[in-house]
């Protein structure tokens, strides 16, 4: 079994930047000049920086961005497939591969893997290496039964290594894996490929880059904002958080504690403007 942390996952931009075609689909828009002249015409920075800064997003959807993700926990794929406007492709847990497959896993920080768990359970439940019953070799109580319950200390590793040996057995029992995935625990690494348009990538940006977004896709998203800016630095000059873009947090009273008294919420902000205009 390979345990890795959240922050660890790893982020490779596949494709997209180097020609933008956002100046193109803009040009094409207003320009009365033929196709080909407009195509043939140099890369207008500024026009770029028009339409980022007018809010008329609709031609940055021209400029395609395809990403490798790996490393990341299935808490994290969950969240990424809302994000509807987009293309995803997932390694696929269900093909059987005869007990080859690797069991990855990804986990927080020490608050849950050094965290450990009294459970009881019945002592007939645990065999003997000889497979007799636990109960029947411990001490008996005052009315000559042995005792029904056993206390066990339980961790997280613990934990990820009785799922490991039931999957594993399960599998040379023959039992297809996709049917044995089902006990899988969230944690389960997943692996993709993450396609978005420039227009998509900040609408979620501005969400995911947001201090109250999960650590891990938090951290997917500022790995893939990083490439972004450096292969289209134009066109993700502005991407950010929400509070980065609007200059103020639209989440109000769920604003994350880390940014109060830091970042206006936006009432605050409202009723500063509405202040200043009356």
């Amino acid at each position: 079994m390979n345990v890795t942390r959240v922050g660890e996952g790893k982020v490779v931009l596949l494709a997209g930047g180097g020609k933008i075609f956002t100046d193109i689909a803009a040009k094409f828009v207003r320009s009365e000049r033929a196709l080909e002249e407009i195509i043939a015409s140099p890369y207008d920075k500024k026009v770029v920086h028009n339409i980022i800064n007018s809010g008329h997003k609709a031609v940055v959807e021209f400029d395609y961005f395809i990403f490798g993700v790996e490393g990341y926990s299935r808490v994290t794929e969950v969240q990424l497939v809302r994000k509807r406007i987009a293309s995803y492709i997932i390694k696929t847990g269900r093909a059987d591969k005869s007990g080859k497959r690797s069991f990855d896993m990804v986990l927080p920080g020490k608050r849950v893997r050094d965290f450990t768990a009294k459970v009881e359970i019945p002592a007939d439940l645990l065999s003997l290496p000889g497979g007799a019953p636990l109960g029947s070799a411990l001490p008996t109580d005052e009315e000559g039964g042995a005792p029904r319950r056993l206390t066990l200390q339980l961790g997280a590793d613990l934990i990820l290594q009785l799922i490991e040996a039931w999957y594993t057995q399960g599998v040379e029992a023959k039992i297809p894996e996709e049917d044995l995935r089902y006990l899988k625990p969230q944690a389960t690494e997943f692996k993709g490929l993450i396609g978005m348009n420039a227009h998509a990538l900040m609408d979620w940006f501005s969400i995911r880059c947001c201090r109250n977004a999960q650590a891990e896709i938090r951290d997917m998203a500022h790995k893939m904002m990083a490439l972004c800016k450096e292969a289209a630095p134009d066109l993700f000059a502005q991407a950010g958080a929400n509070c980065v873009v609007l200059g103020y947090c639209p989440e109000n009273d769920l604003q994350h504690k880390s940014c109060w008294g830091r970042v206006l919420t936006k009432n605050k902000a409202m009723a500063i403007l509405e202040r200043y205009n009356g």
